[in-house]
């Protein structure tokens, strides 16, 4: 039996092509489900999470499982970005390597 399919936001695509044309290692992790954030993110030797919403607001609020995902992961809190367009994403990009 297949694992049920989970829903991409429509605009994770654009926010992925607009990390990697900055030079950004992404992994796409939503298909994994149980509130893991969307995307691991590699930028000037770092790593950040980053859970894309709909820009349209739909979907704006955490899931029960995404919040309980952030404060349980490891036992200890775990920051994830918020992005909801490919201009947000490479401002947190900016936030997570630090301007050079």
């Amino acid at each position: 039996m297949k694992p049920p399919r989970r829903r991409v936001d429509g605009n994770q695509g654009a926010i992925v092509s607009a990390m990697r044309q900055r030079g950004a290692s992404v992994e796409l992790l939503a298909a994994l489900g149980n509130g893991i954030p969307d995307l691991l993110v590699g930028y000037r030797g770092r790593i950040g999470l980053v859970e894309c919403k709909n820009p349209d607001g739909r979907g704006e609020a955490l899931t029960t499982a995404e919040a309980r995902w952030r404060m349980l992961w490891g036992g200890v809190s775990v920051e994830v970005a918020i992005v909801r367009s490919p201009e947000e994403a490479v401002a947190y990009l900016e936030r997570l390597g630090g301007e050079r």
